[in-house]
C-alpha cells in the first residue's frame, strides 16, 4: 500500500529554545512529531504535525496491560551540514519484532522509515552539529483501544518524537552486578524493546543509584551466573586476545544495532568477536590474571561507553585508565567517523536526507 504522509508543519518554530552548548538528554523536543493510527486492520496516512499532548482515554489499553513499545535511532550531521541517519532499517526490523511478540501491527517500511526521513529532513535544524551530538528519534507505537477488558487491542498508535542529545555518559560508568533481581527468562518479553522491560528494571536500579553505581548488568534468572545486558546497553569484554559478549541465543537480550555494527567492524579489523555465554566467575577470573584488560557497553543513546569499575558482591574490579584501551577506543572512533561521514560507508549504514 502506497501511504502519503500529510505535513501540517507549526506556526512559529521554537529552535531558538535550543542551546547546543547545554544539551540535556530528552529534555526539549523538536517542533514536529509524526502520527499514524491503525484501525479495523489497516494503517491510515501518516501525519506530521506540530509536536504537542495527545487526547486519550482513562480506559487506554496500554495504560493498563503495557503493550508499548518503542525504538532509539539517531540522526547526525555532517561537515557540510547534512543530516544523516544511522541504520534505521534495522530499527524498523527490530520494531516489527518487538511488535510481533506483543500482539501488535507491524509498521509498514514507508511509515517508518519514509516518515522518519521526512520529519528529520522538516526539523533538520535540530539536528546539533557539536562534536558527540546528535539528534535522538524515539519511534513507538502504543495499543489505544478504551476498553480495559484484558485483550489484544486492536487500534494502536505509531508516532515518532525526536530530542537533540549530547554524550550520555561522559565519564567511565560504574557498573554493579545483580543477582538478585532479575530483567529477563527465556521464553519472555527481554529481546524486545518493551516498555515493561524498563519499567520492571526501575526499582533495582534506584537502589543501585543511591549506592553510588551508574547501571546494572543483570544476570540470568536461574544461576545468576551468567551476564546479560547493562539496563541501557548490550555489553562486551576484551579478555586477552578476544573480545566476548553474551551471545542472543536464549531471547533475553536485546539484539542492539550498535552492538552488531561493532561486532562487524572488529571482525573486519581481524580482531576475534566470541558471542557466548560468559559468567561472572570468568570474568572476575580474568580480571585476577590480569586477562580482563576492557568492558565497554554499546546503544544507540550511549553510543561506545567505557565501564570504567565493576562489582560484584565484595569484589570491585577496577579497570585501567580509558586511555590506554586499545579497541574501544579504536571502535568508538570509527563508529563516530562514520556516522558523521568522516570516513566512507562501506556497509550502506547511511540513510541521507
Amino acid at each position: 500500500m502506497a501511504f502519503e504522509i500529510k505535513v501540517n508543519k507549526i506556526s512559529e518554530s521554537r529552535i531558538a529554545q535550543f542551546d547546543e552548548n547545554n544539551i540535556q538528554f530528552g529534555r526539549l523536543y523538536s517542533d514536529h512529531m509524526l502520527i499514524a493510527h491503525y484501525e479495523n486492520g489497516a494503517w491510515g496516512n501518516p501525519e506530521i504535525i506540530p509536536y504537542g499532548n495527545l487526547s486519550l482515554s482513562p480506559a487506554t489499553t496500554f495504560m493498563h496491560y503495557g503493550q508499548a513499545i518503542f525504538e532509539g535511532v539517531k540522526a547526525y550531521k555532517d561537515a557540510n551540514g547534512k543530516a544523516r541517519i544511522f541504520r534505521p532499517e534495522d530499527n524498523w526490523r527490530r520494531m516489527n519484532k518487538s511488535a510481533e511478540r506483543m500482539a501488535m501491527p507491524d509498521v509498514p517500511k514507508e511509515i517508518f522509515v519514509d516518515g522518519m526521513k521526512k520529519l528529520i529532513e522538516i526539523d533538520q535544524a535540530w539536528v546539533p552539529s557539536c562534536d558527540g551530538c546528535s539528534l535522538y528519534i524515539r519511534p513507538f507505537m502504543v495499543a489505544t483501544d478504551e476498553f480495559v477488558g484484558v485483550r489484544p487491542a486492536t487500534k494502536f498508535t505509531f508516532l515518532i518524537i525526536t530530542s537533540p542529545a549530547a554524550a550520555y555518559y561522559n565519564k567511565p560508568v560504574s557498573i554493579f552486578v545483580h543477582d538478585e533481581y532479575v530483567r529477563a527468562f527465556p521464553g519472555g518479553i527481554g529481546f524486545t524493546k518493551a516498555a515493561g522491560n524498563y519499567g520492571a528494571s526501575m526499582y533495582p536500579d534506584q537502589q543501585i543509584k543511591k549506592m553510588g553505581y551508574d547501571q546494572i548488568l543483570w544476570t540470568d534468572g536461574f544461576e545468576h551466573k551468567y551476564v546479560q545486558e547493562i539496563g541501557t546497553m548490550n555489553v562486551f569484554f576484551v579478555i586477552g586476545d578476544k573480545v566476548i559478549t553474551p551471545d542472543l541465543v536464549g531471547g533475553t537480550i536485546l539484539a542492539g544495532v550498535t552492538r552488531d555494527s561493532v561486532i562487524t567492524l572488529l571482525k573486519e579489523k581481524g580482531i576475534t568477536v566470541e558471542e557466548r555465554p560468559i559468567s561472572i566467575d570468568e570474568i572476575e577470573s580474568a580480571y585476577r590474571n590480569g586477562t580482563l584488560k576492557e568492558a565497554f557497553g554499546t546503544g544507540t543513546a550511549a553510543s561506545v561507553a567505557p565501564i570504567g569499575k565493576l562489582t560484584f558482591h565484595t569484589e570491585v574490579m577496577q579497570l585501567r585508565p580509558v586511555e590506554e584501551w586499545d579497541t574501544m577506543n579504536w571502535i568508538k572512533t570509527t563508529l563516530d567517523d562514520i556516522r558523521y561521514g568522516r570516513i566512507e560507508d562501506k556497509h550502506g549504514w547511511i540513510l541521507h536526507i
